[in-house]
């Protein structure tokens, strides 16, 4: 018995390698200054920010080329992750003030959750799901809309 898909957010190649090339940019250039740098402890400590960008930059690639999926029961990754089912859904905010990812939106959850994060995609802390990033806000907005629609017809 399959679901019925009701949306999909997925990120532009162009946004990726925008979002990746930047990460890779900053490690690179931290990574130079911290090998012309003849002071050696804060050298260090560039060489290590650079390594953890340049990390991330690989993070960043690998994790948003993972999709979204909305069912009618649930929000999950392209892997299989459940994100988040709808029965554990108290509000789908989407306001100008909410603390959330860029072109994106926030969950408040009923119960806590694990952390988990899909950096460019999505993370969850406890009671709050963020969803966005690199992806397009044509593609976050419908999903957004019938995550409220099936929170209010739950309710």
């Amino acid at each position: 018995m399959s679901e019925t898909e009701l949306g999909r957010i997925h990120a532009s190649t162009a946004r990726r390698v925008f979002g990746a090339g930047s990460l890779l940019a900053l490690g690179s250039l931290l990574i130079f200054v911290a090998a012309a740098t003849s002071g050696m402890g804060f050298g260090w400590k560039l060489f290590g920010f650079g390594i953890v960008s340049v990390w991330g930059a690989a993070v960043l690639w690998n994790a948003s080329a993972h999709q979204i999926v909305l069912t009618e029961t649930a929000l999950t990754d392209s892997d299989g992750t459940v994100i988040v089912t709808i029965d554990d859904i108290a509000k789908v905010d989407r306001s100008m003030f909410a603390m959330k990812p860029s072109n994106g939106f926030v969950i408040v959850l009923k119960d806590k959750h694990p952390a988990a994060w899909r950096p460019g995609l999505w993370w969850r802390w406890r009671r709050r799901v963020a969803i966005g990033g690199v992806v397009a806000g044509s593609q976050t907005k419908p999903v957004a809309d019938s995550l409220s629609l099936l929170v209010a017809s739950r309710d």
